[in-house]
């Protein structure tokens, strides 16, 4: 990972603990952008974040399916607390992360599933945002791009995205019911 630390330690998590904190600055290439996405559900499990919101056209190439992660997203749901996911089409998650889809049905009442069809693949942000930190994906193709903690790193990415969400509609649902 080329993503470099940012202080010497981390702020108090929910329970008190100091964990280490998430990287700030440029990363490059699948590996690193796959352990970014699995250190930001553990910290977001560690720190008790309140929100995640992520975005994607596909989601294809995330480790959603994991067990390590699917393991850190049950640790940080919990009542009160709100998810929120972006993609263009969710026919790759359906496929490639069978561990996500059992946990999202699971939790289905923290989770909101929304739909950009008419999206640009290229156009729809592959980012997470956090209300401690961000990551935004600028390269798709060599899966570089920028993260941190920065709040206005924060604040750009938010109001980008919830553009695109006042734009899409529900999608992926959590069931699907049979007459």
């Amino acid at each position: 990972m080329t993503a470099n630390q940012t202080g010497a330690a981390g702020a108090p998590d929910a329970q008190g603990a100091v964990a280490m904190p998430l990287p700030a600055g440029p990363f490059a290439g699948p590996t690193a952008f796959a352990q970014l996405v699995r250190d930001t559900f553990a910290r977001a499990a560690e720190a008790g974040w309140r929100e995640i919101v992520v975005s994607d056209a596909s989601f294809a190439d995330w480790p959603l399916g994991e067990r390590a992660v699917v393991q850190s997203l049950q640790d940080w749901a919990q009542a009160g607390r709100r998810f929120t996911m972006l993609a263009r089409q969710y026919d790759e998650v359906c496929r490639r992360h069978a561990r996500f889809v059992t946990w999202r049905r699971t939790w289905a009442h923290l989770i909101d599933c929304r739909r950009s069809a008419q999206a640009d693949p290229l156009e729809l942000p592959s980012a997470i945002w956090t209300p401690a930190w961000a990551l935004r994906r600028l390269d798709l193709e060599r899966s570089t791009g920028v993260c941190g903690s920065e709040p206005e790193r924060r604040l750009q990415l938010r109001e980008v995205l919830d553009e695109w969400l006042r734009q899409s509609t529900p999608g992926l649902p959590a069931s699907t019911l049979g007459l």
